[in-house]
């Protein structure tokens, strides 16, 4: 907060000075000077520096564009020499006398035309020396400040780029170890050199560790994350791959110990961890298997092929079903129409659902009482030996 109220007040009495001296003078380039000194205090992260850049290069593209459009209404419509324009508009972007003096100076016939632009050019005159006010600065100044804004920002991209290739080995180095983690090796060194450049961007000198310091925790960065987002078929966290290299490890070494494949609960005791997670940690940690893998030695089947699809009903309950269907449908049919449509309706044979008695007696316009009886004396006639040995095979077989 201090380094900002300084720069206030710095800046502040900077633009006092230059509104009372004018900027040229020699106490707005000691303001000037010292508010530079005090702006130096502050670090800018990249994107600020974009920011500040788009703000200098938006300011700069809207004067040309003033400057195109003056030029277009003089030239074209006022029919001005384009050499004259060239050499006479340049430092007299918002000096309102620029076009008088020039119609004074042309020939009768172009004078009409001049005149007619004249409302025209004053007006992006106008928008130039509204910049110029703003910001403080001529025209030449703020094209001196864009100029050195683009030669500045060159230099840098290129000064970054020598970095980039002169740490090219460091990336191989690093990606060797993430070998056979499912990615190619290309892939891993080209995911390391995009962790190399956020390096690039944001290292910091002034801090006094080296370079390859700083920039191998980025690229093991990059690298790992790559292979946590696109190595397994499904996604799994970040965290959670960090969880399952810690089993890994732990396991290799009580594998060492042990001479055996440590058990759910023992690898819990050895990382203090519940037994029940380091499961699910096990169980997320497998890696899944295509439907399309090739069974047999003429690999003429896949696997898909072998599991069984248990939400259909096999060939064999099917066949069941119906002939236990036709079966009690043959049989029904020894009763008489009342007794079999009372049954129907009690076991819902044929139908979505079956029925109370009431519901059956209201069918029937009789008691449920008597629709008991009936349905009684119809089971004691299903009972019998000849027409229940059609229906005991079904009851056999389940």
């Amino acid at each position: 907060k201090a380094r900002f109220d300084e720069l206030t007040a710095a800046w502040k009495n900077t633009r006092t000075i230059i509104e009372k001296h004018g900027r040229s003078s020699k106490e707005a380039e000691d303001a000037l000077e010292s508010l530079a000194t005090v702006f130096m205090m502050f670090k800018f992260t990249p994107r600020l520096f974009d920011i500040i850049s788009e703000m200098i290069r938006g300011t700069h593209e809207q004067i040309r564009t003033s400057e195109r459009e003056v030029m277009r209404y003089a030239v074209r419509r006022g029919r001005m020499d384009r050499t004259q324009f060239r050499t006479s508009f340049p430092g007299q972007e918002s000096n309102f006398a620029w076009l008088d003096e020039q119609i004074a100076k042309a020939s009768p016939d172009q004078k009409g035309y001049l005149e007619k632009v004249r409302p025209d050019v004053l007006a992006f005159q106008q928008k130039i020396a509204d910049i110029e006010k703003d910001l403080g600065l001529d025209v030449k100044g703020i094209k001196e400040i864009s100029k050195r804004m683009a030669v500045g920002e060159a230099k840098a991209r290129r000064a970054k780029k020598e970095m980039v290739e002169a740490n090219l080995r460091l990336v191989i180095s690093i990606a060797k170890k993430y070998t056979n983690r499912g990615l190619q090796f290309l892939d891993l060194i080209q995911e390391g050199n995009i962790g190399l450049m956020k390096a690039v961007d944001k290292f910091e000198y002034r801090r006094g560790y080296k370079f390859s310091t700083y920039a191998t925790w980025w690229i093991r960065q990059a690298i790992t994350r790559s292979i946590a987002d696109q190595a397994r078929t499904i996604r799994i966290p970040v965290h959670m791959i960090e969880t399952i290299n810690k089993i890994n490890r732990v396991s290799r070494q009580l594998l060492q110990e042990m001479g055996r494949e440590p058990t759910p609960e023992e690898l819990g005791e050895r990382l203090e961890m519940d037994e029940v997670k380091v499961r699910k940690v096990l169980k997320i940690a497998k890696e899944p298997i295509s439907m399309e893998t090739p069974i047999g030695d003429d690999e003429d089947s896949h696997l898909g092929d072998f599991i069984e699809d248990s939400n259909i009903t096999s060939p064999v309950d099917a066949a069941t079903s119906e002939g236990l269907k036709e079966a009690t449908r043959e049989v029904l049919e020894n009763l008489t129409e009342r007794e079999a449509k009372v049954l129907k309706m009690r076991f819902g044979i044929d139908m979505p659902t079956d029925h109370t008695l009431e519901e059956v007696g209201k069918q029937f316009d009789v008691t449920r009482e008597r629709i008991r009886q009936i349905e009684a004396k119809a089971l004691r006639k299903l009972r019998h030996p000849s027409r229940s040995e059609h229906l005991r095979s079904f009851l056999e077989n389940d």
